[in-house]
Protein backbone atom coordinates (compact mmCIF):
# COMPACT_ATOMS: atom_id res chain seq x y z
CA UNK A 1 0.00 0.00 0.00
CA UNK A 2 1.05 3.58 -0.62
CA UNK A 3 0.79 5.89 2.38
CA UNK A 4 -2.24 8.19 2.23
CA UNK A 5 -1.49 11.76 1.19
CA UNK A 6 -2.74 13.23 4.47
CA UNK A 7 0.04 11.48 6.40
CA UNK A 8 2.55 13.96 5.00
CA UNK A 9 0.30 16.93 4.38
CA UNK A 10 0.82 20.23 6.18
CA UNK A 11 -2.93 20.73 6.23
CA UNK A 12 -4.69 18.82 9.00
CA UNK A 13 -7.97 17.75 7.45
CA UNK A 14 -10.95 15.93 8.86
CA UNK A 15 -9.73 12.38 8.18
CA UNK A 16 -6.79 12.40 10.66
CA UNK A 17 -9.11 13.84 13.29
CA UNK A 18 -11.68 11.10 12.74
CA UNK A 19 -8.98 8.45 12.91
CA UNK A 20 -7.48 9.81 16.13
CA UNK A 21 -9.34 7.38 18.43
CA UNK A 22 -7.90 4.45 16.52
CA UNK A 23 -4.46 6.05 16.72
CA UNK A 24 -4.84 6.27 20.47
CA UNK A 25 -5.64 2.58 20.70
CA UNK A 26 -2.69 1.70 18.47
CA UNK A 27 -0.31 3.79 20.58
CA UNK A 28 -1.70 2.32 23.80
CA UNK A 29 -1.24 -1.20 22.48
CA UNK A 30 2.38 -0.48 21.69
CA UNK A 31 3.07 0.95 25.12
CA UNK A 32 1.42 -2.00 26.85
CA UNK A 33 3.49 -4.41 24.80
CA UNK A 34 6.67 -2.62 25.85
CA UNK A 35 5.61 -2.55 29.50
CA UNK A 36 4.46 -6.16 29.73
CA UNK A 37 7.37 -7.80 27.89
CA UNK A 38 10.62 -8.73 29.59
CA UNK A 39 13.38 -8.48 26.95
CA UNK A 40 15.65 -11.48 26.55
CA UNK A 41 19.40 -10.98 26.69
CA UNK A 42 21.22 -12.16 23.58
CA UNK A 43 24.55 -12.61 25.33
CA UNK A 44 26.37 -10.43 22.78
CA UNK A 45 25.99 -6.70 22.02
CA UNK A 46 22.83 -5.84 20.08
CA UNK A 47 22.57 -2.71 17.93
CA UNK A 48 19.06 -1.84 16.73
CA UNK A 49 18.51 0.29 13.65
CA UNK A 50 14.91 1.49 13.67
CA UNK A 51 12.63 4.40 13.04
CA UNK A 52 9.49 6.06 14.29
CA UNK A 53 7.55 6.01 11.04
CA UNK A 54 6.30 3.43 8.59
CA UNK A 55 8.79 2.65 5.80
CA UNK A 56 11.24 4.62 3.73
CA UNK A 57 13.61 6.09 6.34
CA UNK A 58 16.85 4.52 5.08
CA UNK A 59 17.33 1.69 7.58
CA UNK A 60 18.71 -0.79 5.04
CA UNK A 61 21.62 1.36 3.77
CA UNK A 62 22.29 2.30 7.39
CA UNK A 63 22.46 -1.36 8.42
CA UNK A 64 24.80 -2.06 5.50
CA UNK A 65 27.08 0.80 6.52
CA UNK A 66 27.11 -0.16 10.19
CA UNK A 67 27.96 -3.76 9.31
CA UNK A 68 30.88 -2.60 7.17
CA UNK A 69 32.17 -0.32 9.94
CA UNK A 70 31.98 -3.04 12.58
CA UNK A 71 33.71 -5.58 10.33
CA UNK A 72 36.51 -3.05 9.79
CA UNK A 73 36.83 -2.93 13.58
CA UNK A 74 37.47 -6.67 13.68
CA UNK A 75 33.99 -7.68 14.80
CA UNK A 76 31.88 -10.46 13.36
CA UNK A 77 28.41 -8.92 13.11
CA UNK A 78 25.36 -10.83 11.92
CA UNK A 79 22.18 -9.06 10.85
CA UNK A 80 18.70 -10.06 12.03
CA UNK A 81 15.70 -9.19 9.85
CA UNK A 82 12.01 -10.00 9.96
CA UNK A 83 12.09 -10.38 6.18
CA UNK A 84 9.01 -8.58 4.90
CA UNK A 85 6.80 -11.08 3.06
CA UNK A 86 9.02 -14.06 3.88
CA UNK A 87 7.28 -17.26 4.89
CA UNK A 88 9.63 -18.77 7.44
CA UNK A 89 9.10 -20.10 10.93
CA UNK A 90 12.51 -21.28 12.13
CA UNK A 91 15.41 -18.85 11.63
CA UNK A 92 16.96 -19.16 8.18
CA UNK A 93 20.34 -17.84 7.10
CA UNK A 94 20.10 -15.98 3.80
CA UNK A 95 21.82 -17.70 0.90
CA UNK A 96 22.16 -15.25 -1.99
CA UNK A 97 22.82 -18.04 -4.45
CA UNK A 98 19.72 -20.07 -3.67
CA UNK A 99 17.16 -17.80 -2.00
CA UNK A 100 14.85 -15.35 -3.73
CA UNK A 101 12.86 -12.48 -2.28
CA UNK A 102 9.87 -14.83 -2.05
CA UNK A 103 11.90 -17.00 0.33
CA UNK A 104 13.48 -14.37 2.57
CA UNK A 105 12.29 -10.91 1.49
CA UNK A 106 14.05 -8.30 -0.63
CA UNK A 107 15.96 -6.38 2.04
CA UNK A 108 17.69 -9.45 3.56
CA UNK A 109 19.11 -10.30 0.13
CA UNK A 110 20.80 -6.89 0.13
CA UNK A 111 21.91 -7.09 3.76
CA UNK A 112 23.53 -10.48 3.16
CA UNK A 113 25.99 -8.73 0.83
CA UNK A 114 27.54 -7.03 3.86
CA UNK A 115 27.29 -9.63 6.62
CA UNK A 116 25.63 -12.98 7.45
CA UNK A 117 21.90 -12.28 7.64
CA UNK A 118 19.16 -14.22 9.39
CA UNK A 119 15.43 -14.03 8.71
CA UNK A 120 12.83 -14.89 11.32
CA UNK A 121 9.76 -13.28 12.90
CA UNK A 122 11.24 -14.37 16.25
CA UNK A 123 14.25 -12.19 16.99
CA UNK A 124 15.24 -14.21 20.07
CA UNK A 125 15.62 -17.52 18.26
CA UNK A 126 17.28 -15.76 15.32
CA UNK A 127 19.79 -14.23 17.74
CA UNK A 128 20.59 -17.64 19.21
CA UNK A 129 21.11 -19.10 15.73
CA UNK A 130 23.40 -16.24 14.71
CA UNK A 131 25.50 -16.54 17.86
CA UNK A 132 25.81 -20.31 17.37
CA UNK A 133 27.12 -19.55 13.87
CA UNK A 134 29.83 -17.22 15.20
CA UNK A 135 28.27 -13.76 15.62
CA UNK A 136 29.89 -11.59 18.27
CA UNK A 137 27.63 -8.61 17.56
CA UNK A 138 24.04 -8.47 16.33
CA UNK A 139 22.57 -5.77 14.11
CA UNK A 140 18.81 -5.65 14.38
CA UNK A 141 17.36 -4.30 11.13
CA UNK A 142 14.12 -2.70 12.25
CA UNK A 143 12.62 -4.07 15.46
CA UNK A 144 12.81 -0.85 17.46
CA UNK A 145 9.18 -1.32 18.48
CA UNK A 146 9.72 -5.06 19.17
CA UNK A 147 10.55 -5.47 22.87
CA UNK A 148 11.47 -9.18 22.90
CA UNK A 149 15.24 -8.77 22.49
CA UNK A 150 17.27 -6.48 24.74
CA UNK A 151 19.07 -3.75 22.82
CA UNK A 152 22.40 -2.28 23.88
CA UNK A 153 22.18 0.62 21.44
CA UNK A 154 19.18 1.90 19.47
CA UNK A 155 19.70 4.21 16.52
CA UNK A 156 16.68 6.08 15.19
CA UNK A 157 16.86 6.79 11.47
CA UNK A 158 14.87 9.67 9.98
CA UNK A 159 14.47 10.70 6.36
CA UNK A 160 15.18 14.43 6.50
CA UNK A 161 13.02 15.19 3.44
CA UNK A 162 9.92 13.44 4.83
CA UNK A 163 10.40 14.14 8.52
CA UNK A 164 7.78 12.60 10.79
CA UNK A 165 4.79 13.47 8.66
CA UNK A 166 1.78 15.01 10.35
CA UNK A 167 2.99 13.88 13.77
CA UNK A 168 0.14 11.43 14.29
CA UNK A 169 0.20 7.73 15.04
CA UNK A 170 -1.11 5.05 12.65
CA UNK A 171 -3.71 5.16 11.10
CA UNK A 172 -4.08 8.95 11.40
CA UNK A 173 -0.42 9.44 10.51
CA UNK A 174 2.80 7.57 9.74
CA UNK A 175 4.14 7.28 13.31
CA UNK A 176 4.52 3.82 14.82
CA UNK A 177 4.43 5.41 18.27
CA UNK A 178 4.45 8.86 19.84
CA UNK A 179 7.75 10.66 19.32
CA UNK A 180 8.39 11.22 23.02
CA UNK A 181 7.73 7.56 23.79
CA UNK A 182 10.13 6.26 21.17
CA UNK A 183 12.78 8.88 21.92
CA UNK A 184 12.94 7.70 25.53
CA UNK A 185 14.25 4.31 24.35
CA UNK A 186 16.66 5.67 21.72
CA UNK A 187 20.38 6.27 22.11
CA UNK A 188 21.14 8.34 19.00
CA UNK A 189 19.49 9.97 16.00
CA UNK A 190 20.62 9.73 12.37
CA UNK A 191 19.06 12.15 9.89
CA UNK A 192 19.54 11.20 6.25
CA UNK A 193 19.47 14.19 3.91
CA UNK A 194 18.64 17.78 4.77
CA UNK A 195 16.50 18.11 7.90
CA UNK A 196 13.74 20.01 6.12
CA UNK A 197 11.20 19.67 8.93
CA UNK A 198 13.37 20.45 11.94
CA UNK A 199 13.19 16.95 13.39
CA UNK A 200 16.55 17.41 15.10
CA UNK A 201 15.16 20.38 17.00
CA UNK A 202 12.14 18.63 18.46
CA UNK A 203 12.33 18.69 22.28
CA UNK A 204 11.96 14.91 22.56
CA UNK A 205 14.85 14.27 20.15
CA UNK A 206 17.19 17.24 20.55
CA UNK A 207 18.97 15.77 23.58
CA UNK A 208 20.06 12.66 21.69
CA UNK A 209 23.50 12.41 20.06
CA UNK A 210 22.75 13.47 16.50
CA UNK A 211 24.42 12.48 13.24
CA UNK A 212 23.77 13.37 9.63
CA UNK A 213 24.31 11.45 6.43
CA UNK A 214 23.31 11.36 2.80
CA UNK A 215 22.63 8.61 0.32
CA UNK A 216 25.34 8.86 -2.31
CA UNK A 217 25.01 7.15 -5.70
CA UNK A 218 27.70 4.57 -6.30
CA UNK A 219 29.21 4.93 -9.78
CA UNK A 220 26.61 7.50 -10.77
CA UNK A 221 29.05 8.79 -13.39
CA UNK A 222 28.20 5.85 -15.68
CA UNK A 223 24.76 7.42 -16.14
CA UNK A 224 26.13 10.69 -17.47
CA UNK A 225 24.35 11.74 -20.65
CA UNK A 226 21.81 8.91 -20.52
CA UNK A 227 18.06 9.24 -20.83
CA UNK A 228 16.58 7.43 -17.83
CA UNK A 229 13.22 5.76 -17.27
CA UNK A 230 13.03 5.05 -13.55
CA UNK A 231 10.70 2.85 -11.53
CA UNK A 232 10.71 2.00 -7.83
CA UNK A 233 8.58 0.21 -5.27
CA UNK A 234 10.16 1.37 -2.02
CA UNK A 235 8.92 3.30 0.99
CA UNK A 236 9.43 6.65 -0.72
CA UNK A 237 9.98 6.21 -4.49
CA UNK A 238 10.32 9.97 -4.91
CA UNK A 239 13.58 9.82 -2.95
CA UNK A 240 15.04 7.56 -5.64
CA UNK A 241 13.75 9.80 -8.41
CA UNK A 242 15.23 12.87 -6.72
CA UNK A 243 18.61 11.15 -6.51
CA UNK A 244 18.53 10.40 -10.22
CA UNK A 245 17.52 13.99 -10.99
CA UNK A 246 20.69 15.17 -9.29
CA UNK A 247 22.92 13.21 -11.64
CA UNK A 248 24.26 14.35 -14.99
CA UNK A 249 21.48 12.50 -16.82
CA UNK A 250 17.98 13.17 -18.13
CA UNK A 251 15.14 11.61 -16.13
CA UNK A 252 12.46 11.36 -18.80
CA UNK A 253 9.96 9.16 -16.97
CA UNK A 254 9.32 7.90 -13.45
CA UNK A 255 6.87 5.24 -12.29
CA UNK A 256 6.24 4.63 -8.58
CA UNK A 257 4.93 1.39 -7.10
CA UNK A 258 3.92 0.49 -3.54
CA UNK A 259 6.66 -0.60 -1.13
CA UNK A 260 7.74 -4.26 -1.60
CA UNK A 261 5.60 -4.48 -4.74
CA UNK A 262 5.77 -8.02 -6.24
CA UNK A 263 6.45 -7.25 -9.90
CA UNK A 264 4.87 -9.45 -12.54
CA UNK A 265 6.62 -10.32 -15.78
CA UNK A 266 3.95 -8.43 -17.74
CA UNK A 267 4.41 -5.27 -15.65
CA UNK A 268 8.14 -5.18 -16.30
CA UNK A 269 7.72 -6.04 -19.98
CA UNK A 270 5.38 -3.05 -20.26
CA UNK A 271 8.03 -0.80 -18.69
CA UNK A 272 10.73 -2.25 -20.95
CA UNK A 273 8.66 -1.45 -24.03
CA UNK A 274 7.83 2.07 -22.84
CA UNK A 275 11.49 2.79 -22.11
CA UNK A 276 12.52 1.49 -25.53
CA UNK A 277 9.91 3.67 -27.24
CA UNK A 278 11.35 6.69 -25.43
CA UNK A 279 14.95 5.70 -26.25
CA UNK A 280 15.60 5.58 -22.52
CA UNK A 281 17.50 3.27 -20.17
CA UNK A 282 15.28 1.49 -17.65
CA UNK A 283 16.68 1.83 -14.13
CA UNK A 284 15.58 0.86 -10.63
CA UNK A 285 16.84 0.41 -7.06
CA UNK A 286 18.80 -2.55 -5.72
CA UNK A 287 15.87 -3.45 -3.49
CA UNK A 288 13.51 -3.50 -6.48
CA UNK A 289 16.00 -5.45 -8.55
CA UNK A 290 15.83 -8.26 -5.99
CA UNK A 291 12.15 -8.70 -6.85
CA UNK A 292 12.57 -9.01 -10.62
CA UNK A 293 12.19 -12.23 -12.58
CA UNK A 294 15.46 -13.79 -13.87
CA UNK A 295 14.85 -12.58 -17.44
CA UNK A 296 14.79 -8.98 -16.21
CA UNK A 297 17.94 -9.07 -14.07
CA UNK A 298 19.74 -7.11 -16.76
CA UNK A 299 17.83 -3.92 -15.94
CA UNK A 300 20.18 -1.20 -14.71
CA UNK A 301 20.48 -0.64 -10.96
CA UNK A 302 21.52 2.49 -9.11
CA UNK A 303 23.34 1.42 -5.97
CA UNK A 304 23.56 3.93 -3.14
CA UNK A 305 25.81 4.07 -0.10
CA UNK A 306 25.39 5.89 3.18
CA UNK A 307 27.86 8.76 3.44
CA UNK A 308 28.21 9.81 7.10
CA UNK A 309 29.21 13.42 7.75
CA UNK A 310 31.15 12.37 10.88
CA UNK A 311 32.02 8.72 10.40
CA UNK A 312 34.66 8.68 13.14
CA UNK A 313 32.34 10.28 15.68
CA UNK A 314 29.51 7.95 14.74
CA UNK A 315 31.70 4.87 15.02
CA UNK A 316 33.12 5.99 18.35
CA UNK A 317 29.64 6.52 19.77
CA UNK A 318 28.39 3.12 18.61
CA UNK A 319 31.46 1.07 19.54
CA UNK A 320 31.76 2.72 22.95
CA UNK A 321 28.13 1.91 23.69
CA UNK A 322 28.43 -1.68 22.52
CA UNK A 323 31.61 -2.34 24.46
CA UNK A 324 34.05 -5.07 23.55
CA UNK A 325 32.86 -7.93 21.38
CA UNK A 326 32.28 -11.22 23.14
Amino acid sequence: MRPPDFWYSERQGLVPLLLSPLSGLYALGGRLRQALTTPASAGVPVLCIGNLTVGGAGKTPTALKVAQLLIAQGRQPHILSRGYGAHVSAPIRVDQMNHTYVDVGDEPLLLAQAAPTWVSPDRVTAAAAAIAAGADTLILDDGFQNPRLNKDFSLLVVDGAAGLGNGRVIPAGPLRELVQVGAARADALLIIGDDKHGVGGLPALSSLPMFSARLAPASGEVLAGKRLFAFAGIGRPEKFFTTLSGLDAALVEQTPFPDHHPYTVDEIEHLVQKAAAMDATLITTAKDHARLAPQHKGIMVLDVTLDLADEAGFLNTVVTALGPSI
